[in-house]
Formats: C-alpha cells, structure tokens, sequence
C-alpha cells in the first residue's frame, strides 16, 4: 500500500494487487484497529491500546485511541520547543492524576434493583448509540442489562462475564431478539421418532461413546457361519443393552453424549424410550452441566442418580432452518436467532439470547459487529454492577476535566506545567471530534460549551450530537461509566509516556 498525490494535491492511495482485498466496513474503534494491516511500531501500540481499553472495561476503545493520538500531537509540539521528554511525560502523569480525580468530584452514584433496571439500561443505551445497531439500542440494552444481572452477585458486587456465550446465526430480523432462558444447542434428536418435548427432563451428560469396547491391541475376527454372527450380534446387543439399561435404572430422561451412537444403539435408544442428543461439544456440555447442576460423567459405571441434571424442560424447535435443543430451567421459551447469550445464576438459573439480523445485511460481518456490540453493552452493565458512579457523555466529562487540569496548571511553576496545559488541550480532542462528527462547527461548538460549563459551575453540559436542543446531558439520559472514562485516560497517558520515551526504532524491513 502507499499514498500517492494528484495534479490538485489530493492523496490518493494505491493497493498492491488490488483485485484480491475486500472493503470492510465497520464503525466499532477495536474492530477498525483489529482489521486494519498496521505496519508502524507506534501504531502498533495504538491497536494494542485499544484492545486493553476493550478488555479491562469492553467499552471507549475509540475514544481511549483519540485521547493517545491528541496528547502525541500536543507532546510534538512541546518537543520542538526543546521541553525534554521525561519532563513531558512527568507533566502528562500530573495532569492524568488531576483528571482522574476531578472525575470522582463530578460522578454520580444511582441506585438499581432487580425492579428499577432503567439506570443501568440508560447507560447501555449510550454505549449502543455509536454501533451499527443503535435502531434497536432500546432492546438490546434491556436485553444485555437483564443478562447480566442473572449472573450478577449483587452482594459481593462481581459479574462473571465468562458465563454468558455469544454465538453467530443468519437469518431473520434483528428486531426478533428475545430473551430465553436456558441453553440452545445446535443439534437434534438422535432418532426422528424420538419425543420432541420433555418436561422435568432428568439429564445423564456423557463423555462415553454408546459402543462396545475395543481392545487396545491388534486383533481379527473371522466370521464364517451365520452363528459366529449372531453370537457377535448378540454380544454387542447386550453391551448396547446394559448401556442403556444403566441410563433408565439411574432414572435418566434424556441423554446427551459427547460422541456418537451407532444404529444399533439409537434404535434401543428409540425403543427403550429414553431420548438422546449426540455430538454435543465439550464447552457446550460443560455449559448444561453447569446450568442443570449435573456432573459430566466419564464411564457409564460411574453414572449415579446424584449426577444428573435438572431441567424444567427440553424441546426440539427449529430455527433459521436448523434444528436445535433448547434446555431451560423453566417452562418459558422464547425463539429468535442471531446470537445465543448463555447466563447462570446463583440458583442455577440460566438465560440465553437469541438475535435475528435483518435478511439484506445477513452476512458475517453484520453479525460480528452486532456481537461485538452486544459485549460493549455486557461489560458496561458489569461495569456499573461494581462499580455505580456515572458521568455523563458527550464529551461533558472530558471539558471539565479540561478546565480543572488548565486551572491547576498555575500551581506548578517547573516545566511541567507546560505539558499539564498540553494535557488540558488533548482532553479537547473528544468533544472537538464529536462536534465535527455530528456536523457542527467544532471550534465554536466547544468554545461555547466550555464557557458554560465555567460561568454555570455545571460540569454535565456536553455536544449535543442529536440536535436535541439541550446542551444539558443529564437531561438528555447519556451517561458513562465513572472506572470506564477513568482508565480512557490513565491508559492513553501511560501509552504516551512509553512512546515518550522511546530513543530510537528500527523497523524490521531497515536492516
């Protein structure tokens, strides 16, 4: 790839073999980085820089990347006046220090229950306004915020996000997105003829195939009358049997196997009335041993009343054209498909999701990006669970911290106060960016927003990016987590300072 100018001075870039890429279109800051082929060691730092933001907090990978970017352009400019980078970087720390704590002055903490979800939705609301599916960021906030809290311990304040699984379908709209709770496997009864439905299901959670044992050594049978073959038919028959009679006696319903059955096995299996799914993944049995409360069980000896799962019901349904195994904890079932949300709960309750996309944009893409969205808006909600202080959005957060950082500046009287006020302009960089973005003049948007936030003493005017009317984000319900806009800026300065002090980088392809 290289960058090229016209006649007029316009860039334009040119792309080796041009005919073989395919434009990727996507509006998520980790996903463009993810995507991107960064060659530059330094930008290289940027995408690892989105990705930490993504992973500690899920949310402002953009914004954490704008921040980096603001304070190089200001660091530049302090360099070229002979100001030494450790100095820099030491103002950049102060300054950090100073924002980091004018952001606990102007957090808000909000009580939320089981009964008042609509703090925590509002929050998720803001987090999806950005994606590609703000059109249903109404029910997909609701959706990840009820989610979350199923596998919420409230108490202790702690979200285990492992135990919600996310998972990819085409077909159908993404306004069908329901919440079910259970587990939906992507698989169907081992026999047609097998029940479709079973309620208080007893489940056995195998890891042993349903055949007879094979010797470890090499061996050969030489069948050569009709009753060597019946004697062998029966002898597997009777292992087949007695498999399946260990199943009943324990009292199982249902039986889910990590391997296959051969057709003698399903055919008592169907006969003996005990329904079985085969071919069922070891994560997604670990996930139904969890959910149910049963034990993966090894060795059919080893099989006990006491390792069997619970279910209040099981049914096979078929969806997008597929058929698949929903388990539940109850006798609620919703369908939908897109992208299966698993959750467990303290009582082994356990909820999934399930999301259609729309049919034109029923392609990878559309379906990663909405993932990736619905994941923002999980970690936002677990964000807010340990932690419930806000601030608001639309770059009000970053403006005040600008006026605190610019006004204590003053009391520094060493160099560092230089790259404090350097600090203070970056923090400009993210309502600067929104005004432009929303098509406002951004210099006069943010002058003026600015000046009220300093002559009213209100630290929530922000841009007002959909030309509501208000400047006001309280009044315009978009908020931010307090930890999520705390480590925007404390990830972006220590980036910063490290490239700081970066001496010299020889690339690869120089030597």
């Amino acid at each position: 790839m290289a960058l090229a100018f016209d006649e007029f001075g316009r860039p334009f870039i040119i792309l080796k073999e041009q005919e073989q890429k395919t434009r990727l279109r996507a509006n998520d800051g980790a996903t463009i980085l993810e995507q991107m082929d960064v060659d530059n060691q330094i930008a290289k730092l940027m995408v690892e820089l989105s990705r930490s933001q993504d992973y500690e907090i899920g949310d402002g990978t953009t914004g954490v990347v704008v921040m980096a970017g603001a304070l190089l352009e200001q660091a530049e400019k302090l360099l070229e006046r002979g100001i030494h980078p450790i100095r820099i970087a030491e103002g950049y720390e102060m300054a950090s220090r100073i924002a980091v704590e004018n952001l606990e002055l102007i957090a808000h903490k909000f009580d939320f229950g089981v009964t008042n979800l609509e703090p925590l939705i509002q929050t998720c609301m803001t987090t999806l306004s950005s994606k590609i599916v703000n059109r249903c960021k109404r029910s997909l906030a609701e959706i990840a915020v009820k989610a979350v809290l199923a596998v919420a311990d409230l108490e202790r304040k702690d979200v285990n996000l492992d135990l919600i699984k996310v998972e990819g379908k085409v077909g159908g709209k993404l306004e069908d997105t329901e919440l079910i709770y259970g587990i939906v496997v992507d698989k169907d009864m081992s026999h047609p003829q097998m029940p479709k439905q079973i309620e208080d299901a007893k489940i056995a959670i195998l890891t042993c195939p349903f055949e007879p044992p094979k010797p470890k050594t090499k061996h050969k049978v030489d069948i050569d009358t009709v009753e060597k073959f019946q004697t062998l038919r029966k002898q597997e028959q009777q292992y087949f049997d007695d498999m399946v009679q260990k199943c009943k006696d324990v009292g199982a319903t249902l039986v889910i196997c990590q391997w296959g059955f051969d057709d003698e096995a399903n055919h008592l299996l169907m006969h003996r009335n005990l329904p079985a799914v085969r071919w069922v993944g070891g994560v997604e049995l670990e996930l139904i041993a969890i959910a149910t409360g049963g034990r993966i069980v090894p060795r059919f000896q080893e099989l006990t009343p006491e390792k069997l799962g619970k279910a209040g019901l099981v049914r096979e349904k078929s969806l997008a054209q597929r058929k698949i195994e929903c388990f539940t904890l109850n006798t609620v079932q919703i369908q939908g498909l897109l992208a299966y949300l698993f959750a467990e709960h303290e009582l082994l309750h356990a909820n999934q999701l399930i999301i259609r996309d729309i049919p034109e944009l029923c392609n990878k893409m559309m379906i990663e990006e909405t993932k990736r969205s619905l994941h923002d808006a999980l970690c936002v909600a677990r964000n807010l669970i340990r932690n419930n202080s806000i601030v608001y959005g639309g770059g009000s957060a970053e403006i005040s911290c600008s006026v605190a950082v610019e006004a204590a500046a003053d009391r520094y009287p060493g160099v560092e106060q230089y790259a404090i006020r350097a600090f203070a302009d970056a923090l400009d960089a993210i309502p600067m960016a929104l005004a432009e973005n929303s098509g406002l003049q951004p210099i006069e948007t943010l002058s003026a927003v600015k000046s009220q936030q300093i002559k009213e003493n209100n630290p929530h005017f922000g841009i007002d990016c959909n030309d509501v009317g208000t400047n006001d984000m309280c009044e315009q319900n978009v908020f931010e987590t307090l930890i999520g806009k705390q480590q925007q800026i404390l990830l972006a300065t220590q980036v910063v300072k490290m490239i700081l002090k970066i001496d010299d980088v020889i690339s690869p392809s120089d030597y």
